[in-house]
């Protein structure tokens, strides 16, 4: 029976699992979106929005607290200045959780998380790019 059992142990030791937990905060944070398994993003999930909680309050414990989990300055300062802005009206469901099929390797079930006002940037061409995607299109109709 699991009675009163609230850690999520993930097949780890605590000092692995705690780095690992650290390292993924940061790039969900940084990335807006990460692939993992079911059980590892339902506790990323919690932590995530614990962390996006402490960064609408923007005060030095505050920070200090987030510093504890975020060890990168460029991902802290953007998690009180931008994400946190950007949910200030919203009370919790920061993240949300989409099955996304299963590894090839052992078939483990993944999952994204995501915040929800990830909005996935598509890199733009460059005009020289462009120019030579054009050019390759006439000489190859011009071959035939």
């Amino acid at each position: 029976m699991r009675h009163n059992r609230t850690v999520r142990k993930l097949g780890v030791k605590r000092n692995h699992r705690l780095a690992m937990m650290r390292n993924m905060v940061t790039s969900l944070l940084d990335h807006g979106r990460v692939t993992t398994t079911d059980s590892r993003a339902k506790v990323l999930k919690s932590l995530v929005d614990g962390m996006i909680t402490k960064g609408k309050s923007n005060t030095v414990h505050a920070r200090r607290m987030a510093n504890q989990t975020i060890r990168d300055r460029a991902v802290l300062k953007k998690l009180f200045n931008v994400i946190a802005v950007d949910f200030s009206n919203r009370n919790g469901g920061y993240t949300r959780i989409v099955k996304w099929g299963h590894r090839k390797g052992d078939n483990a079930s993944l999952s994204l998380v995501e915040l929800v006002n990830y909005k996935p940037t598509i890199p733009e061409e460059s005009d020289k790019k462009k120019g030579e995607k054009a050019k390759a299109q006439k000489d190859s109709s011009a071959a035939q």
